[in-house]
């Protein structure tokens, strides 16, 4: 009996072609959208070694404290703040007109910053020699008031500035703002899987089609019929997504991390999520078909939207401003549940995410359960 439903109720869903779009199509399309989005994004985020000139002239030659401080502004090999070319003032000059350099530093009687235009290259070199001349300028002034400050080692000029803080990032990615659109955009691709869980609510109602007029008259128990159907609509969202998924991260390139695992895991509790969530619309809501679907669009968005999709900080905006809405909003918490892949180094945050989405699967089915056991019809 099992088998049967479930092989004729597979075959029945994958002929409904508007569905099939909906749910697998509809999420290529729209990733494929955001990769020609968002495709450059992410590289104006990353720093990039400023290019200047320093002009090697005798105040410079002189000038032992900058040229020590420049020098280590180009120590570390990775992490640099400029690439310096010392060079005369005319070449300097050329230098900057052909935009091979973003601006150079010569030194008079004050240090002076040469720009050909405005942009954040351009204010970080001049907010460099500011701090400089504001850190010299103290140093003059402690050394005018109180000289013994220098013997009692409370200045050093030949120091560098001690930093106390040290960073320590908890995971070995890189915060990418950019994958957070394309996990809303699969957990959306989750929700959708409503509309399954939805059209096999309403095919079990007698009320609502000539299907479920027909099952109710079937000699099995309709909840075990429900159930069989459940599973089909299961197995083909769970396919779907896997194709979305596959598509995500190996033809956009999009990273999930290298627990592949832990990320199906995610999928598949997602599409149980969306069916049950569908499930549950197609039981409580009274009305047409029509206003159902209307019903479980306008949920399904609205949670999309709250989780960053449309907008990527208004996730962080929730986080901080009403966090509980976070926890009950499952399209943030399969979000939530791939960046913790993506990520963090542990996988604490990945199973609370899931435990809740769990509790939002049993919580729908036994809702749908004890609605739809309590359907009786006078006539069919």
């Amino acid at each position: 009996m099992f088998f049967h439903i479930f092989s004729y109720r597979l075959k029945c869903l994958l002929r409904d072609k508007d569905l099939v779009f909906w749910t697998l199509l509809f999420p290529i399309l729209l990733s494929t959208l955001f990769n020609l989005a968002f495709s450059n994004l992410s590289k104006y985020e990353n720093f990039n070694t400023i290019n200047i000139a320093v002009v090697d002239n005798e105040q410079y030659k002189n000038d032992v404290n900058f040229k020590n401080t420049i020098e280590a502004a180009t120590a570390e090999k990775d992490k640099k703040l400029f690439n310096i070319t010392l060079t005369s003032k005319e070449n300097a000059d050329t230098l900057l007109k052909d935009n091979k350099i973003d601006g150079y530093i010569f030194l008079d009687n004050t240090i002076k910053v040469t720009i050909k235009q405005n942009g954040l290259n351009q204010t970080i070199i001049k907010s460099f020699v500011d701090q400089y001349n504001q850190i010299g300028s103290a140093v003059q002034n402690i050394m005018k008031t109180n000289p013994a400050a220098m013997q009692n080692g409370l200045i050093d000029i030949a120091s560098k500035e001690t930093n106390y803080i040290k960073e320590d990032s908890v995971s070995k990615s890189n915060p990418n703002t950019v994958v957070n659109y394309f996990y809303t955009l699969i957990a959306m691709a989750c929700l959708y899987g409503g509309f399954w869980g939805m059209k096999e609510m309403n095919d079990i109602q007698a009320d609502l089609s000539a299907v479920g007029a027909r099952v109710n008259l079937a000699p099995v128990h309709k909840l075990k019929v429900y159930i069989y159907r459940f599973l089909s609509a299961l197995l083909v969202h769970f396919s779907e997504i896997l194709i979305v998924l596959a598509y995500v991260r190996f033809g956009l390139n999009i990273s999930f991390g290298t627990q592949i695992l832990y990320v199906i895991l995610a999928c598949f509790v997602g599409c149980l999520t969306g069916i049950s969530f569908g499930s549950f619309v197609g039981a409580v809501v009274k009305k047409s078909e029509g206003i159902k679907t209307a019903v479980l669009i306008g949920g399904t968005m609205t949670l999309s939207f709250l989780s960053g999709m449309m907008f990527a900080d208004m996730k962080y905006l929730v986080a901080s401003k009403a966090p509980i809405l976070g926890y009950l909003n499952p399209a943030n918490l399969i979000t939530d549940a791939f960046y913790s892949l993506y990520y963090y180094d542990t996988h604490t945050r990945f199973f609370i995410n899931i435990a809740i989405l769990l509790i939002f699967v049993i919580l729908f089915s036994t809702v749908t359960y004890f609605v739809v056991r309590r359907q009786k019809y006078a006539s069919l």
